[in-house]
């Protein structure tokens, strides 16, 4: 069930907002190996702002993925890529819809 989340927001220095659009799409791969991180989703919020969003059934979950391989990988390219260090909000989820399979 999904009971918390990471909202994770990340600034492009000026002409880096592709590299770090391609950055976001490579990361989908990385958390496939996370039992505890139920969603994932590399966002697009504007022309240079950018984010993260994931959901987790414990703070344990939450706890392995901020030290698995999407955030190593996020560290080692932000002075690269950021114009800033990235934003991470801890958050409670309080009402959830998700997609049902359908017949």
């Amino acid at each position: 069930m999904i009971k918390i989340a990471l909202l994770v927001r990340l600034e492009a220095k000026p002409g880096k907002e592709q590299e770090v659009a391609d950055f976001l799409k490579s990361g989908l791969p990385l958390v496939e190996d996370e039992p505890d991180t139920l969603t994932w989703y590399g966002i697009k919020l504007g022309p240079s702002t950018f984010g993260i969003f994931d959901t987790f059934p414990h703070d344990e979950g939450r706890k392995a993925h901020l030290a698995g391989k999407v955030a190593e990988a996020l560290m080692k390219n932000a002075p690269h890529l950021l114009a800033s260090d990235p934003v991470i909000e801890f958050a409670e989820v309080l009402g959830v819809k998700t997609l049902k399979e359908r017949s």
